[in-house]
């Protein structure tokens, strides 16, 4: 993409300004507004780190939350679909109750990410929530299938956490550190995707769907007023407006400005270069495109499990919609164990890997991007066999334990091959981590929308067996893009303006 269409003044652009910014002494150098070098309580990545920690519990919360909400309703959907619709649903419109969330989620990050960029990460938060909560309400009083689709794919749109839960991360902790909170954070939607179909559907079950619905906006409004009490902005960008400003007012010296505002434009023109920024960063980096194809159909496999479990368990299997639900605990527990090792190992094989680099001939090791890699790839190649096991126990009706045992490994799997991906993506991205970022998420949703609608057609004419085993086949062709870049990625980042090295 043409680099001429990025103002590189933009505060994800200014390169050469972050590095002045780095090294500035004082607070406003040469008239320009920066933290101090020597240590600055404004800082966010000097914060205490107790307080960060309350932070990232938080954004888990929060992540927990809306993956609870979208995923609860995942055992009752057709019970949904047929009460809306006065028994003539389809299978398709059931399916379509599940993914359309992840249609709304593409569309969100689009406008929530710039937002974040030009006005700072609270106020985008916090406006986001309010409507998250709107939209949640609303799908609990729906009384058609198109008003509850329509609610469903708002409450997709408003989802702030999921785009800026890493790129907070990214302002508040240094590379070496990241591991441990990134972990944590993508563990929590995992297990409200996992324990919201167990609470569901016993819920559903006794007192119906819509109890269901209200009792996520109860969670949705406790977490979105925590959110907006206890919350801090982390971006720099407006922290160090903010700090210009009050120095301007108590010296009179209109000339104090911050490093991203040498290039005066109006916030309107800074709102349309950040919105067309994460498209600029997708195309402009052949690492990004890859990684984005190999992460979105990763990542979909939660959701075509999702709509594939309820049918095989209560056809197959003869359970009821409670106890379902309950048997997407087996999933959490396998992405639990999976963030477990991600959380001991992701930064000591980061550290491990960047003091033994033989290519750094510097006296100070300077870690690379690729070295959060290798559990990528152990995940990308274990993940397809996990795929195919859950197909085939399905097919042959194995042992239910069995079955359980399969869902584990794809849980397990999937985290693995996701979640270092997201910190590689942090730290490739530097300042533009959150247009990076951004894209993935879209390609990501878009994924998880239409390819879940692909499996029953599928499993339908193939069965589950051949059908998963041709899902098997497709991960499989994918699974050596993070060898790949694992290899050359240092090298091929350096052809795009937006992931190169300083």
């Amino acid at each position: 993409m043409d680099s001429s269409l990025i103002d590189e003044h933009q505060p994800l652009l200014g390169r050469d300004l972050e590095r002045h910014a780095s090294v500035a002494s004082h607070s406003h150098l040469n008239g320009i507004v920066d933290f101090h070098a020597d240590g600055d309580s404004d800082n966010p990545v000097e914060w205490p780190a107790a307080f960060k920690w309350a932070i990232v519990g938080l954004l888990a919360l929060m992540a927990f939350t809306v993956t609870f909400t979208c995923i609860s309703v995942v055992p009752v959907a057709s019970r949904i679909a047929n009460d809306l619709s006065h028994g003539n649903s389809t299978k398709s419109a059931s399916v379509l109750l599940v993914t359309i969330w992840e249609l709304g989620e593409a569309g969100g990050p689009l406008l929530i990410a710039p937002l974040s960029e030009v006005f700072g990460r609270y106020p985008v938060m916090n406006a986001a929530n309010v409507l998250f909560i709107a939209a949640t309400i609303m799908a609990a009083l729906s009384q058609s299938t198109p008003l509850f689709i329509a609610a469903r794919a708002l409450t997709g749109l408003s989802v702030a956490s999921n785009v800026l839960s890493p790129a907070i991360v990214g302002d508040m902790f240094i590379p070496e550190q990241r591991g441990s909170p990134m972990s944590l954070i993508m563990l929590a939607p995992l297990l409200g995707g996992a324990i919201g179909p167990a609470i569901a559907g016993g819920i559903a079950q006794s007192l119906g769907w819509r109890q269901v619905i209200w009792m996520s906006s109860v969670l949705a409004s406790t977490c979105g007023i925590l959110i907006f009490c206890c919350f801090k902005e982390t971006y720099k960008v407006p922290i160090l407006r903010k700090r210009a400003a009050k120095l301007r007012r108590q010296s009179g010296d209109l000339s104090l400005k911050t490093a991203f505002d040498v290039n005066e434009e109006s916030d309107l023109r800074k709102l349309w270069d950040s919105i067309r920024r994460p498209a600029a960063v997708f195309f402009g980096s052949s690492v990004l495109l890859l990684l984005a194809l190999f992460g979105s159909i990763s990542f979909t496999y939660f959701y075509v499990l999702a709509v594939t479990l309820p049918d095989i368990l209560q056809s197959k299997y003869g359970l009821s919609p409670a106890l379902t639900g309950s048997t997407f605990l087996s999933f959490s527990v396998g992405s639990a164990i999976s963030v477990g090792i991600c959380n001991l190992t992701l930064d000591r094989i980061y550290i491990k890997l960047r003091d033994s680099d033989k290519s750094d001939n510097s006296i100070t090791a300077k870690g690379k991007p690729e070295f959060r890699l290798p559990l990528v790839i152990f995940g990308a190649f274990t993940l397809p066999f996990a795929i195919a096991l859950y197909g085939w126990t399905a097919e042959l009706r194995l042992p239910l334990p069995l079955l359980i045992l399969s869902i584990s490994l794809i849980g397990f799997t999937l985290i693995l091959a996701f979640v270092p991906l997201m910190a590689y993506v942090v730290d490739a991205f530097g300042v533009y981590s959150a247009s990076a970022l951004t894209a993935i998420i879209v390609s990501r949703c878009l994924m998880s929308t239409f390819l879940p609608l692909l499996t029953a057609p599928l499993t339908d004419s193939l069965g589950y067996g051949k059908g998963f085993t041709v899902l098997c086949g497709l991960s499989l062709a994918l699974a050596p893009i993070p060898v790949i870049v694992m290899k050359f990625g240092s090298r091929l980042r350096q052809r795009s303006e937006f992931s190169r090295d300083e």
